[in-house]
């Protein structure tokens, strides 16, 4: 019987020819994750079983990206623990400060995440990489410890659902469109603990950072992870990231089984917004009318890369915001190539304020708390009560497109359109 991408990944990395869903097993881990605020948990744990060293200095990935700069004393404390395990380890891949990023779009930008891979990451959004067709998905700071210690993880083998996609997507719509829309219609536990499998020709209309948005918001739907195959754009990605390090193509078999199977045609997408308090809250943006708000946020793991404030400075160009306005390049990298083509000054020149790369405002750490009663649409990838702030604010998920023409309007609002 056939394997899925997914399972193809899991059997090599656990020794055997073979795996099904359900099945428990003990796989080795090509990279094992942490920030600021998992990994000291881990490092505590790593301590507390009596470890020494780490399994392999290489393939442990340290990054400085959710209160940093540190905002408080706290912060501070937790990243001079992870600070100084990277250097009692000599630990290859520590990032902090001013080297750092966001990082589910710092690992891919390094090189550190492949086709074939197994990656883990005390951080939900760890499944990011499956863009790049490895597998890869959130685990406990306590698994953090365990596989820095011996390189192996525990794994529950996953079912998986096809989502075959056809045509392209239509102007000022994105990646985070379709995977809203695709949240929106299976739910928050619609893939709970399977595989999201990407197929179908609409694919070689995404581009790579559309790619990087659908994995990254997997999880919102509940799944263990979400995967693409390899093609032309992913090589010229890993050509010009990988730094020519080999990796393996991996492709699902003809008899693959999947428990569920969708058809999404890109064409007849449109921009949608995930309404409070939860990602599945999903309208078509040109219905909902006039909706206030007070503060708009563009960057985030999931939507923080160079496509992204491309198209918001496309829109803010020659505009001035109206309410305060973020903005976020998700790694040192992306904010030098936005200063180069002139988007920051585009940013500031359209009264927005531009931020070091920093997780931030997504989980309401820093740099766009929302106070009582305040509305924020954001780019980032979770509205949950509370989530950027005070329990009584509220958080309207959308593009970056759609979040720069609502920076303008002071309410959301499409690129093009006009609101009631």
């Amino acid at each position: 019987m056939g394997m899925t991408i997914t399972q193809k990944i899991l059997a090599e990395k656990s020794g055997q020819s073979q795996v099904r869903p359900g099945q428990l097993i003990m796989a080795e881990t090509d990279l094992v994750l942490g920030n600021d605020i998992t990994a000291p948990v881990a490092i505590d744990e790593f301590y507390k079983i009596g470890c020494e060293t780490v399994f392999d200095k290489t393939k442990i990935a340290l990054v400085a990206d959710h209160f940093t700069p540190n905002k408080d004393i706290k912060s501070a404390q937790l990243n001079q623990k992870m600070r100084e395990f990277a250097r009692r380890h000599a630990i290859t891949n520590y990032f902090d400060v001013g080297r750092a990023g966001i990082e589910h779009a710092l690992i891919p930008e390094q090189g550190l995440a492949l086709p074939g891979d197994l990656i883990i990451g005390a951080d939900s959004h760890t499944c990011t990489y499956g863009a790049l067709c490895a597998f890869s998905t959130g685990v406990g700071s306590t698994d953090m410890a365990g596989a820095m210690a011996t390189g192996k993880v525990w794994l529950k083998v996953p079912e998986a659902i096809r989502f075959h996609l056809t045509g392209s997507l239509p102007e000022f719509v994105s990646g985070k469109d379709l995977i809203l829309t695709i949240i929106g219609q299976i739910g928050v536990d619609g893939a709970l603990y399977r595989s999201m499998e990407f197929s179908g020709g609409g694919i070689a209309s995404l581009s790579m950072d559309d790619r990087f948005t659908v994995s990254n918001m997997a999880i919102e739907a509940g799944a263990k992870n979400g995967i693409f195959p390899v093609d032309e754009k992913t090589e010229n990605y890993l050509f010009e990231h990988a730094n020519g390090k080999p990796y393996c193509r991996v492709a699902p078999d003809k008899d693959a089984e999947y428990v569920l199977e969708y058809e999404i045609n890109l064409s007849a997408l449109e921009p949608v917004v995930a309404l409070p308090h939860l990602p599945d809250n999903v309208r078509k943006a040109s219905e909902l009318g006039a909706i206030s708000i007070d503060q708009a946020v563009i960057g985030s793991c999931t939507n923080g890369r160079i496509s992204d404030l491309r198209t918001a400075a496309t829109i803010l160009s020659g505009n001035h915001v109206a309410v305060r306005t973020i903005i976020i390049p998700a790694t040192q990298e992306i904010y030098l190539q936005a200063v180069k083509e002139g988007l920051v000054q585009t940013f500031i020149e359209a009264g927005a304020v531009v931020s070091p790369p920093t997780c931030g405002p997504c989980l309401g750490g820093h740099m766009g708390v929302l106070a009582s009663g305040e509305r924020s649409v954001s780019t980032t990838n979770r509205n949950f009560v509370g989530r950027m702030g005070h329990p009584d604010s509220e958080v309207y998920l959308a593009s970056p497109a759609v979040a720069a023409q609502s920076a303008i309007e002071g309410k959301i609002a499409v690129p093009g359109r006009k609101t009631i």
